[in-house]
């Protein structure tokens, strides 16, 4: 067999001769020039890369309307920073206004963009913080340029640099001291960059008062329209956000120790086939308590911004969130130890764990329910009477655990029983000793479960004591208060 090839200026063809002769050649068989095959990948390329631009948006858009579903108070502070930017922004395009302020009111811009945050408490504390810090650094700033004025040309540029680096040393310092970073950081910042411009401008600038007004009056404009935009239209208030999120970890809690006594002494097959998904939420929902320590300290400096809201005062106590959210993430380093102890796989013997599974499952349901009561009681601000009784029952709950514990090694170790084995022949006796004994170590999983059910409710009891602290001091309304304002008009009515 013997192959023929036709070279042509299009392309190539193969021709090839069969042993009877004959030869075949088929036009499909010629090969394509090279810059097609090219052109042919760059648009399967160009095609791919199209298909996943487009799966790419539509999973952001899915995201996105997710994130606005899930929280539309996102949405509505996106419209607040646009309304806000709309309305600074008429100080460019109306010509009354901008004449008013100078080539400055880029400077209102800048603030509404730097200043407008999510809840009312961050914004207002930018606002000041700025309107503060540029109000002394300018007024500093024109005293020093007066003070350089006056000893003349020389030793002007020496005096502004010596201030520059004093002022601005001093008060980056100062943002080292706790007290200060923690209200005051962004002011000293804008402290420094403002002292800084109007000092160095100031070396050029002949009407460096005028400047420095109209620099501070677009400052005032800009805060001012964050601060009534922020406040007027559906405001988010951080002392609110606080007490949810203190509320909802106190839910989590109890939601976190049922779970985890349920899954330790389940003892069916029943049991198990309960929704795992939702199980493990339970177990595992303790941990956002472990991490909310940041939050409740960055929530607590904003909360004392706001003013009085809602069922907030003026001086509504926001040092004892701290202490009660200091005694919820103890308690959850005990929930978590106990998850670790169930999570051991341990075998301990079931009668064992019928034995102290009923007293567990009891002092785990008493202080769910003391938990959930007090998240009831800050969720109504109002002062439980069932709270006193629901702690009752769990120092009862643990009492009987207690008690349960010391009678576990008449349980556990038997005294031993003497058998006797005779021979064929009975000349003789063997006594055989044996122990209705169980080792130790399958005993202490059971016993660590027990006295962490324990300490939790001693821990409950501390979380107890913060709320009904805090229920004092912000001055909760009594539960029969609430029921008599609850009466029908009628029966008043007939009391009078």
């Amino acid at each position: 067999m013997g192959k023929e090839i036709k070279g042509e200026s299009h392309g190539l063809e193969w021709r090839i001769n069969m042993p009877n002769g004959t030869s075949s050649s088929s036009s499909s068989s010629v090969l394509e020039p090279e810059y097609k095959n090219r052109a042919h990948q760059i648009c399967r390329r160009l095609q791919d890369l199209a298909v996943d631009m487009f799966l790419s948006l539509s999973k952001f858009f899915e995201k996105a309307w997710n994130t606005g579903k899930s929280d539309p108070r996102k949405l509505m502070h996106c419209l607040k920073v646009g309304m806000a930017l709309s309305l600074v922004s008429l100080f460019y395009y109306m010509r009354p206004l901008y004449e008013g302020v100078g080539g400055n009111a880029m400077w209102a811009v800048m603030t509404v963009v730097v200043v407008f945050e999510y809840t009312v408490g961050a914004t207002l504390s930018k606002s000041i913080n700025r309107a503060i810090g540029t109000f002394l650094a300018g007024s500093l700033g024109i005293g020093v340029h007066w003070l350089a004025s006056q000893c003349g040309q020389k030793f002007e540029p020496v005096i502004l640099q010596v201030s520059v680096f004093l002022l601005a040393t001093a008060a980056t310092f100062s943002r080292f001291i706790p007290s200060i970073k923690a209200r005051f950081d962004y002011g000293a910042m804008i402290f420094i960059l403002t002292f800084s411009l109007v000092s160095v401008s100031g070396y050029r600038v002949d009407k460096l008062v005028e400047l420095a007004h109209q620099r501070l009056s677009t400052v005032a404009i800009g805060t001012s329209i964050c601060i009534f935009t922020s406040m007027l239209f559906c405001p988010v208030w951080a002392g609110q956000e606080l007490h949810f999120l203190i509320i909802n970890n106190i839910q989590k809690l109890a939601d976190s120790l049922e779970g985890c006594t349920a899954e330790y002494f389940k003892d069916d097959a029943a049991e198990e086939a309960i929704d795992d998904d939702d199980s493990s939420k339970k177990l595992q929902s303790y941990k956002c308590v472990l991490n909310s320590k940041a939050t409740e300290e960055s929530m607590i400096v904003l909360a004392r911004w706001e003013p009085a809201h809602g069922n907030f005062n003026f001086r509504h106590p926001w040092k004892l969130y701290l202490k009660i959210g200091a005694s919820a993430r103890t308690c959850a380093y005990h929930i978590e130890a106990l998850n670790s102890n169930i999570s051991s796989n341990s075998e301990t013997p079931e009668f064992l764990k019928k034995h102290l599974g009923r007293f567990c499952k009891k002092l785990s349901t008493n202080s769910s329910n003391v938990l959930n009561e007090l998240a009831n009681m800050m969720k109504t601000m109002t002062k439980s009477s069932k709270i006193d009784l629901l702690l009752e029952e769990m120092n009862s709950a643990v009492k009987d655990l207690q008690d349960a514990l010391k009678s576990l090694p008449n349980q556990s170790i038997s005294t031993p029983e003497i058998t006797v084995y005779k021979p064929s022949n009975n000349t003789t006796v063997k006594p055989y000793t044996k122990f209705n004994s169980i080792p130790v170590v399958k005993i202490v999983p059971l016993i660590t479960t027990a006295s962490l059910l324990i300490e939790i409710a001693s821990r409950v009891e501390e979380i107890t004591e913060s709320v009904n602290e805090l229920a004092n001091e912000a001055e909760f309304e009594p539960e029969r208060i609430k029921k008599t304002n609850n009466d029908s008009p009628n029966q008043h009515s007939g009391d009078r």
